[in-house]
């Protein structure tokens, strides 16, 4: 297969993945450096279709905003409220729309999510 492949189309993501599968089965102490060469071409054109096709969008809320930073991070949302110091209850409640976030809220979502200060202001 060429190297620097451009998947156009479903089709073609299909093939490409199907073939990675194919050569990663074989075991890693079983491909030979080309096979190899050609696993990271293959996954690097399949990353780019990915990319190109699976926009996501940013978050226009600060909760979504902050839901999102929780999935990045992998953090549940305990471990949020414990890292942003505060209850989860709290979190909960500010999650949820019950309760307004207050300046040490925002100032952790700030510091230790590293949510733009700009963004944090137009969607309080």
């Amino acid at each position: 297969m060429e190297h620097n492949k451009v998947i156009n189309d479903d089709s073609d993501y299909t093939t490409v993945m199907a073939k990675i599968d194919g050569l990663m089965a074989k075991g890693s102490n079983n491909v030979s450096k080309e096979e190899l060469e050609e696993i990271r071409q293959l996954a690097l054109a399949a990353q780019q279709y990915e990319q190109q096709k699976y926009i996501v969008e940013a978050p226009k809320t600060l909760t979504g905003m902050i839901e999102m930073k929780m999935y990045e991070m992998r953090l549940k949302q305990k471990s949020l409220a414990k890292k942003l110091k505060i209850s989860d209850a709290k979190l909960s409640m500010i999650l949820n729309g019950k309760q307004k976030p207050d300046v040490d809220f925002l100032k952790a979502v700030y510091t230790e999510l590293k949510v733009d200060a700009d963004f944090i202001l137009q969607h309080v």
